[in-house]
Formats: C-alpha cells, structure tokens, sequence
C-alpha cells in the first residue's frame, strides 16, 4: 500500500520560485496527473518529491505498507529506497548499455536485489519488446522502446509508487498511444500507485481517476477524469474553446 501527500509546497531553482504553496494527493492505487503545458511546474513538482529539489516551504509525505514518512531534507536514493521509483523526463538511459543491463541499473534497491528475476520476466511479459532486444544498446532503439525500457527499468526496483515525467515527449502518436497503454497495464497488474506529469491531456485522462491542472505553478483545477474532460479550463487551455 502507498499514499502521498504535498501541503503547501513551494519550490524552485535559486531565485527562481516555480511551485507555489502547491498540494495534492495521491490514493492508494490511484493513478493521478499533473496536467500543463510546458513550463508550468509539472517536473519540478516531481523532482520535488523525490528529493532532486529541496522545497522552500511545505510537506511532502508518503505513506508505504501503513509506514508514514516525511520526505523533507531526505536524499533521492532514501526516497527511492522507501519504495518509490521515477521514469524520468527524456527517460535518461544508459545508451552504451544492452536493454538488460539498463534494467538491471535498476534493481541496485536492496529489497529489489532477491526479486531481480521474477522483475526481469515481469518486464518482459509487459513489453515483449525487451525480450526481444535484451542483446541490444539501448541508444539504438526507437524513442518508444527506449520509453518502455525507462518504464521496466523503474518496474526493476519493485517500487510500491510510480512517478512518471512526461513519457510521450518526442514520442510518435502511435507510441503515445502504447506507452500510456503500458503504464495503464502496469498500474492493474501490480496495484502500483502513479503519479504522472502529462503534457497530452488526451492521453493522460484516458488512464487518470484524478487530475490537477498547474498554471504558473499554482493548482488552477482538479477533479476526476470526467470532471476534468468536462471542464471550460480545460477547454480554454488545452483545446483553444
């Protein structure tokens, strides 16, 4: 079981304040998204919350297996340790690395180390691809292979919670499409808890039970994927309505 909560979280970059007095919540097997365009605070959130930005002001905690933890002033492999695992924006692979490899970088938690072979064949069930190309370095797949082999490396730590950042950036429309697919497969087989920083509205919601929407970094809309496809900001913000 995994919880978050971030209250009032203000957050940025030197003098740079991108979050301001930011929160939301993520439920115990929700899959939820941050939704905006770019610029707006979507990473830094995640970054945030996984500890590669310290916020100013605020909380951000998580609850694992009935566990509270206060995520503040802690290291990202602490946050990555709890169980928490992030597929980063640009996916950030080990190019000169076969697909195996680059999945094995991510079992380096302990609790994941005893579990590597039953993750292994769990990444390959859910992208058959990888199987295939197990032999191959990653930098010469496609921008969806590479997308897929960012999401089985990160399944490789046995996280409890997902935070994914913007996974169909420079990704073809079909490979949107699969790799959304992907997480949403991942979500109901393993009961994993998703948070997801998502530039394609349309996409995003397909997965979604919640949304935020960020504006200049400030919480602009929430609600279930039905309330946010129904919404005018929406309209106005994504669809020029």
């Amino acid at each position: 079981m995994s919880s978050l909560t971030a209250h009032n979280v203000t957050a940025g970059y030197g003098n740079v304040q991108v979050l301001h007095d930011v929160s939301i919540t993520v439920g115990d097997g929700e899959t939820v998204v941050l939704l905006g365009t770019n610029g707006n605070g979507k990473s830094t959130l995640i970054k945030s919350i996984i500890g590669l930005v310290q916020p100013k002001s605020g909380a951000i905690r998580v609850e694992i297996d009935g566990t509270l933890h206060d995520l503040s002033g802690k290291r990202p492999e602490e946050i990555v340790d709890l169980g928490i695992a992030i597929v980063p924006e640009g996916r950030q692979l080990f190019p000169k690395l076969t697909v195996e490899e680059n999945l094995m970088m991510g079992a380096y938690r302990p609790k994941a180390r005893s579990l590597i072979d039953q993750n292994m064949a769990t990444c390959f069930e859910t992208f058959p691809v990888l199987a295939q190309r197990r032999r191959q370095l990653a930098g010469s797949m496609s921008g969806g292979e590479q997308q897929m082999l960012a999401l089985g490396r990160a399944l490789m730590a046995a996280p409890k919670m997902l935070l994914i950042d913007e996974p169909s950036v420079g990704l073809a429309p079909i490979m949107v499409t699969r790799v959304i697919e992907a997480i949403r497969t991942l979500k109901e087989k393993h009961r994993l808890t998703i948070l997801m920083a998502e530039q394609n509205f349309t996409q995003a919601v397909k997965i979604a039970d919640r949304g935020y929407v960020i504006v200049h970094g400030r919480i602009a809309h929430q609600g279930t994927a039905t309330e946010l496809n129904d919404s005018d900001l929406i309209r106005r913000f994504y669809l020029g309505l």
